[in-house]
């Protein structure tokens, strides 16, 4: 059963100055509620027990939003005094964890995946990282992740225009003893530093689904969801 999550809403969201100014990204408005809203929902609805919020840029504009508590679902904020990267904003606020699988989600980005599905197949993997992966086709926005016919990691390529691809999808099981045994640096990037540095040898796994997928992280794709999430069913 998936218990506790993570997720990250420390980013500075560059690339959204444009539309929203002074705010944490997953505090942009869609339809007059945060982002980060539409996220809570959602893990409320999967019985998630317990969130533990990675802050850093501007964490005063959610914590005076939210407070502890989101319709009976506790909050826990992790708060970086200094960029740690993403790496180190998950390293910080697995401390405030108590389970052995932590889920782990990107703020700016909404995947409608089942996720008792996608928790029962971390476990039937061992798995020490699974990703959820997202097909997509005809873009340049992302980089591609490869798979084998077991569903283990064998690659991560870099950001190109592909036809084609398998996509990480913002929304990682993590296998906490495992993370916290690695000596990692305080500052890192949990994806270049952790994910693609390990895959090999630590036997990293992605499930694919075909779910909704939205990363509100540029300006065409923030108005999108706020067509998109008028429809909301969560």
């Amino acid at each position: 059963m998936v218990k506790e999550a993570i997720i990250l809403a420390g980013g500075l969201g560059t690339r959204l100055r444009s539309v929203i100014k002074d705010i944490p990204k997953p505090m942009a408005k869609i339809n007059n509620k945060p982002f980060l809203e539409y996220l809570f929902k959602y893990l409320s609805f999967h019985n998630v027990e317990h969130i533990v919020l990675a802050v850093g840029y501007k964490s005063n504009t959610i914590k005076e939003y939210f407070g502890n508590n989101f319709k009976n679902l506790p909050i826990t904020y992790s708060e970086e005094k200094e960029l740690l990267g993403t790496g180190g904003a998950i390293k910080q606020a697995l401390e405030f964890t108590n389970s052995k699988d932590i889920l782990i989600l990107n703020g700016d980005t909404f995947f409608d995946i089942d996720l008792e599905h996608f928790y029962k197949f971390h476990k039937s993997k061992n798995s020490k990282l699974t990703l959820a992966l997202k097909e997509m086709y005809n873009f340049d926005r992302y980089g591609v992740i490869d798979i084998d016919s077991n569903f283990r990691i064998t690659a991560f390529l870099e950001k190109k225009y592909r036809r084609e691809g398998l996509i990480n999808g913002g929304i990682y099981f993590l296998d906490k003893e495992f993370f916290q045994s690695l000596t990692l640096p305080q500052k890192f990037s949990f994806e270049k530093d952790f994910m693609e540095k390990h895959y090999e040898k630590c036997s990293f796994f992605g499930k694919p689904f075909n779910s909704y997928f939205i990363d509100i992280g540029i300006p065409e794709d923030y108005e999108r969801a706020k067509r998109d999430f008028k429809e909301f069913k969560y």
